[in-house]
């Protein structure tokens, strides 16, 4: 199971890397959110992959599921959600104020 974690992992940061490359404002902003979503899966498969009962007390259970991974990728989603959201805002002002989301344009070099 790992290895097709990391097969998939692998796949998403390979997209996401193609996706930042490009021109597009919006193409980076996605490219990003790949990139997040490949490191969620990078630090659940870092924790390992094995089923368990809920780390509770008063619990007798054979084995128990390791909580960190989860509340790191708990954390690690809020704070993607957060950029995310602050990318798209400030890529609609872009547009808005300059009417392109053209990398090349915004940065001021002629295009043809």
């Amino acid at each position: 199971m790992e290895f097709l974690m990391a097969f998939i992992i692998g796949i998403l940061f390979m997209c996401a890397t193609y996706l930042i490359l490009s021109k597009s404002l919006l193409r980076i902003i996605i490219g990003t959110g790949l990139l997040s979503h490949g490191v969620h899966l990078l630090l659940l498969t870092m924790g390992g992959l094995k089923k368990g009962a809920a780390p509770l007390l008063g619990q007798h259970a054979e084995s128990y599921a390791d909580p960190l991974p989860q509340a790191l990728i708990l954390t690690a989603i809020v704070i993607s959600f957060g950029v995310t959201s602050f990318l798209l805002v400030l890529a609609y002002r872009t547009y808005q104020e300059l009417g392109t989301d053209n990398m090349e344009k915004l940065r001021g070099k002629k295009y043809e």
